[in-house]
């Protein structure tokens, strides 16, 4: 018995460690400047990952010192949080699948479409009554002045790849338009107006830019896709390796039971 707990406590502290990469995850997905604005997709994945972390620690309690009725509690709780991070995981994947980005000629970057993305992404961040909010949380952020620090020179900025979907979309009318680059955020003198209704919607104005524009509610999309995508990788490695640890410790509190029983 005293073999099968301290397999099941070492697991545990595994199970325990496996909360940090989580944890950690969600706090990078909350630090950005995007998921800052947008209240609705900050914390569950932090959240989640410091309750795996306090049951892990229940559990490993509960191994270290022969407490049946905690790890008990430690493989109930453990079966429901995992339960719960694969359905985050899932929804995640699925709620950002479609891409709504796109291609342009002689550009380095890409722009993007509203309609490209999920409908529940559209309905629930864009097209909520806090795009207000957004906006105005967006226009006080250094998203867009800071382009203005790394490219000086039109040939810079059109080539570079490193402009992301948000300042695609909010920090520069859309190339269809035919603006003249001043600056990264200052642009002249359009020869296509007709060719998206966002043409219209630009403003030299720092503090007005394009964040009015469909384009920059994609672009806050595409940033949230991407952030969520790479975010995804890690929480797939961790939840794949939290079911690991979790079926061997049922497996390991099992057979302590069975080997008390049988001294009894």
């Amino acid at each position: 018995m005293a073999l099968a707990n301290n397999l099941t406590a070492i697991l545990n502290l595994l199970a325990l460690l496996c909360s940090i990469p989580i944890t950690a995850s969600g706090i990078w997905l909350a630090s950005k400047p995007d998921s800052e604005c947008v209240n609705l997709l900050r914390w569950p994945v932090v959240v989640l990952g410091v309750l795996i972390l306090v049951v892990s620690a229940c559990g490993f309690i509960g191994a270290y010192q022969h407490k049946e009725t905690l790890l008990a509690v430690y493989l109930c709780y453990m079966a429901i949080l995992i339960g719960l991070l694969l359905v985050v995981l899932i929804f995640a994947f699925v709620v950002t699948r479609p891409d709504g980005s796109y291609q342009v000629p002689v550009r380095g970057y890409k722009e993007y479409r509203l309609e490209g993305f999920s409908d529940w992404l559209r309905e629930n961040v864009v097209d909520s009554r806090d795009w207000g909010k957004i906006r105005a949380c967006l226009a006080d952020s250094n998203v867009c002045p800071e382009l203005s620090q790394q490219f000086i020179t039109a040939d810079q900025f059109f080539s570079s790849s490193s402009i992301t979907p948000l300042q695609s979309g909010c920090c520069k009318p859309p190339t269809a338009c035919g603006y003249n680059f001043v600056n990264p955020t200052l642009w002249l003198n359009p020869t296509n107006m007709a060719a998206d209704a966002d043409c219209y919607l630009w403003n030299n104005d720092q503090s007005q830019l394009c964040y009015n524009c469909n384009s920059c509610k994609a672009g806050l999309l595409g940033n949230l896709r991407k952030d969520w995508r790479k975010a995804n990788l890690i929480l797939i490695i961790t939840v794949v390796v939290l079911i690991w640890v979790y079926v061997i410790a049922c497996s390991a509190f099992r057979n302590a039971q069975t080997e008390g029983r049988f001294r009894k």
